[in-house]
């Protein structure tokens, strides 16, 4: 078990107990390293200031106690935000249509990073629609219409039937796009995986902070940034004095 499974672990009993469901836990390294946690409401409404406030409260009292860490680090506690990570089966399923950037840690269909729009999930595969544009804007194209072409009375009256008949028309037909394919990417294999921000994404997001689409993820991310020292770095007494 890694340090971040161990902290997950730590965490998830009093975030859940409080109303909160984890997201993620993500440790960076450094002189001082930073403990991120994304949470979000299980009810489904939009996290707050005041909600990840309460999230670094009681997961520092739960980190004080258990002193998972040998170093004084810093805790980041924040929402997912628009663009959201993906690292729960569940965000999949709940974000079917949605662009995506998918990266495993193994070879998946002979690769290991996917662009695509999410298709949903099958047990424990992810469906992903392979579309390398998925996540930019989409640009108009003019439709390609039957163009007919004429000739001038004079020129047609003077051929004869036969030549008249087959040259009385061009058609040209807009040729058949050739269906996406969709790779099947088992979800224990991917090692990172996050929505793009696209004009439908910013679109939701908009109708959530209205109250449009209740449930809906989306909003600015809110981060509480708060340095704090692990039990290891307190003294020993009041005065800072070894006993």
């Amino acid at each position: 078990m890694d340090v971040t499974e161990h902290l997950s672990q730590i965490i998830t009993p009093t975030i859940e107990g409080m109303g909160y469901e984890l997201v993620r836990v993500h440790l960076t390294g450094g002189a001082r390293p930073i403990l991120q946690v994304m949470a979000e409401r299980q009810d489904g409404g939009g996290m707050t200031v005041d909600d990840c406030a309460d999230i670094s409260r009681a997961v520092a009292a739960v980190l004080d106690v258990e002193d998972p860490l040998p170093t004084a680090y810093t805790l980041e506690v924040s929402s997912p935000g628009i663009d959201q990570p993906l690292t729960r089966l569940k965000d999949f399923a709940r974000n079917v249509g949605m662009a995506a950037r998918v990266e495993t840690g193994e070879l998946v269909e002979g690769r290991k990073r996917f662009v695509g729009r999410i298709q949903g999930v099958e047990g424990d595969i992810v469906l992903l629609t392979l579309e390398p544009d998925a996540g930019k804007p989409a640009k108009s194209k003019a439709p390609k219409t039957k163009q007919r072409k004429r000739k001038s009375a004079e020129s047609s009256l003077a051929e004869p039937m036969p030549a008249r008949a087959a040259a009385a028309e061009s058609v040209t037909e807009k040729p058949e796009e050739a269906e996406a394919p969709v790779a099947r990417i088992p979800f224990a294999a991917i090692s990172r995986a996050k929505l793009l921000l696209t004009p439908e994404l910013l679109k939701r997001a908009a109708e959530a902070r209205a109250g449009a689409a209740p449930g809906t993820e989306g909003g600015e991310m809110e981060v509480e940034d708060r340095p704090r020292r692990s039990r290891r770095d307190a003294p020993d007494d009041a005065d800072g004095r070894d006993a």
